[in-house]
C-alpha cells in the first residue's frame, strides 16, 4: 500500500513547461520535450480513470518519468542566457509544485481546461465595462462562474437555472447549508435531472 505524502503546496502547469522545451532549437530541447510529451501520453490513458485510480497510475509511471527528466537536468547542468538554460531553471524551479499533481487525482496535469473556460470572458472584457458599479461586476462573475462549472460538468445551463429557481426558494437553506450540496452541477440529483442529452 503506497502512503501518499499529504499536498501542502501550490500545483503548477506541465503546458507552460512543454512549451518553454518546445522553443528550445537542438538536440537537449527535443530530449525535454519528449519528456514532457511522455507525460501527457500517459496522462490520455489515464482519461476516464477515477481521480483515485489515476494518481495510482500516476505515481507508479508518471512519476518514474518525472524523476528521470530532473535526474537528466541536475546532471547535465544547462547554465548560461539562452533558451535551453531559460527551460532548465525554469522547469526546476518550480520542481516541488510540477510534482503536485502525482499525489491528488483530482488535479489536472496542467491548467489548460481553466484558460479555455475563462477565455469567452477575457475575449468579451470590454462588455464588462458596463456592469455600472462593484455589486454589478461580482453578480456578472457568479453568473460566468456558475455558468462555466456547469458547462464542465455536462449540465444544461437552462436547466439548471430553472430547477434552481425553482426549489432553492423553497428550502431553508439559511438554516441548513449543507443542502446546497445536492444542488452543486457535481451532485448526483443534478447530473440526474439537468445532465446534457448526448447524441450520436
Amino acid at each position: 500500500m503506497i502512503s501518499y505524502p499529504i499536498l501542502r503546496s501550490l500545483t503548477n502547469c506541465w503546458a507552460h513547461v512543454r512549451r518553454y522545451w518546445g522553443k528550445v532549437e537542438s538536440k537537449n530541447g527535443r530530449i525535454g520535450l519528449a519528456y514532457c510529451n511522455k507525460l501527457y501520453v500517459l496522462e490520455q490513458k489515464f482519461k476516464g480513470l477515477s481521480p483515485k485510480q489515476r494518481q495510482k497510475m500516476r505515481w507508479r509511471y508518471a512519476r518514474k518519468v518525472i524523476r528521470k527528466f530532473f535526474g537528466w537536468l541536475e546532471k547535465s547542468q544547462f547554465f548560461g542566457k539562452n533558451a535551453l538554460a531559460t527551460a532548465t531553471e525554469y522547469t526546476l524551479n518550480r520542481r516541488k509544485e510540477l510534482k503536485a499533481f502525482l499525489y491528488n487525482g483530482q488535479i489536472e496535469i496542467d491548467n489548460n481546461p481553466a484558460e479555455n473556460a475563462i477565455r469567452p470572458t477575457v475575449i468579451g472584457r470590454k462588455n464588462w465595462l458596463f456592469s455600472i458599479s462593484e455589486a454589478g461586476a461580482k453578480a456578472n462573475a457568479i453568473c460566468l462562474s456558475l455558468a462555466e462549472t456547469t458547462k464542465a460538468n455536462g449540465i444544461d445551463f437552462y436547466q439548471y437555472l430553472v430547477k434552481l429557481l425553482t426549489e432553492l426558494p423553497n428550502l431553508p437553506i439559511h438554516q441548513q447549508p449543507v443542502l446546497l450540496q445536492e444542488y452543486m452541477p457535481w451532485s448526483a440529483k443534478i447530473q440526474a435531472t439537468c445532465a446534457k442529452i448526448k447524441t450520436a
